[in-house]
């Protein structure tokens, strides 16, 4: 990989112990983004959920505004607002609002929701999300072009409908959509000119259907006179990473075993399988997530990259694993190693070291002849003698 082939971020559904204040959590979760910022991050996308008393956030556009105040640069996304659970014409004025109030620096990840239970409370039927969430997505790519646009679904309508404020990012701000393993995401991000949030781990397996995706996402781009940029595609893998191994497992013992009954309990589907005697030797060894050194992490996103034939961005996928000081140290060390190996930041440091180690030989004997001759003009000068002959 080569300087600037890619970008990083975190990915914060969030996920947290449910033993914890939850006043407190929200806190944590706007640390993570402003820390994220001052260690170079390029972004951060904030989740949004109801249901299950762990991921907590059910507004992403109340934190993106309360965190663009904290930050500087980092760009912050919706990741993801769930479209069948609100109307188009609000999700596409509410995401131009923070457009300006960020100068640009939001981005709209939207999905079909990923809890059922949170679609049943609302009186959605869980196998519709996916074409409501369709629906609303070309209405809001319609709204956000500057159309008036009349609509009507089965649970929306728009009359005439025209946003009274333009998008401050011209011609509109970054979107992206879900996607996981199935090709349907691939096909509307195609269709639409979208970016992807990918959120399926690193075997070999998803890394295939990785790849399968971002062809069809090229194929689909094409057929609609839409153009797909690799740059658009991004992996969200859970990571932490410490000085050894051994120090990166142990430091999972925090939350792990309390996320993995949250993923059996009430994600729909989990990626470590019931009865598992070691799930996160499981997760390590499927690549279901990245766990290890910075050399760890350096070979992966390698791996990944080569897997797929390029992609936009990696995200961490904040899973709070470890407590906070652990965390801390590993998105620190991800930032001080990880980050600049991609960004090719070592390369020229290191040419001047080996250049200046090459040269060291000739730099010491002219070292030696300037302090030589600078005593013997500072002799002359006090009238000693400075020969032998003298």
């Amino acid at each position: 990989m080569t300087e600037s082939d890619i970008r990083f971020g975190v990915f914060v559904p969030p996920q947290h112990p449910l033993t914890e204040n939850p006043t407190l959590l929200f806190d944590r979760d706007l640390e993570v983004i402003s820390m994220c910022d001052r260690l170079g991050f390029d972004e951060a996308w904030v989740g949004e959920h109801y249901s299950g008393g762990v991921e907590t956030i059910a507004s992403p556009e109340i934190v993106i505004a309360v965190a663009a105040e904290r930050t500087k640069h980092i760009r912050l996304g919706t990741g993801v607002r769930s479209l069948p659970y609100s109307h188009p014409f609000s999700v596409a004025n509410s995401i131009v609002q923070l457009d300006h109030m960020t100068r640009g620096r939001v981005m709209l990840g939207v999905g079909p929701g990923a809890l059922p239970i949170d679609a049943i409370q609302t009186g959605i039927d869980p196998t519709q999300t996916r074409e409501m969430m369709e629906q609303s997505l070309e209405a809001i790519v319609r709204l956000l072009a500057g159309e008036r646009v009349t609509m009507k679904t089965d649970w929306f309508e728009l009359c005439d409908a025209k946003l009274q404020i333009a998008p401050y990012t011209k011609p509109r701000m970054e979107m992206a959509i879900t996607n996981v393993r199935s090709p349907a995401g691939a096909m509307l991000a195609g269709r639409f000119g979208l970016g992807t949030l990918s959120l399926g781990g690193a075997s070999d397996d998803a890394l295939a259907h990785y790849a399968s995706n971002i062809a069809i996402c090229e194929e689909i781009a094409a057929g609609c006179g839409q153009t797909f940029d690799r740059r658009g595609f991004r992996i969200a893998i859970p990571m932490h990473i410490a000085e050894t191994r051994e120090k990166a497992i142990d430091d999972l013992k925090f939350g792990f075993e309390g996320w993995v009954k949250y993923s059996h309990d009430v994600l729909p589907f989990s990626p470590v399988p019931a009865g598992e005697k070691d799930p996160l030797g499981y997760l390590v060894a499927n690549r279901g997530a990245i766990v290890g050194t910075p050399d760890d992490a350096i070979e992966a996103l390698e791996t990944i990259n080569a897997g797929v034939g390029g992609f936009g961005a990696y995200l961490v996928m904040e899973q709070n694993w470890a407590d906070w000081s652990a965390a801390n140290r590993s998105y620190e060390m991800f930032a001080r190693y990880v980050i600049p190996y991609f960004r090719g930041h070592f390369a020229a440091r290191r040419e001047s070291y080996d250049e200046s180690a090459r040269q060291h030989p000739v730099y010491v004997e002219q070292a030696k002849r300037a302090m030589a001759e600078a005593k013997a003009r500072a002799d002359r000068q006090r009238g000693k003698p400075t020969g032998p002959s003298q």
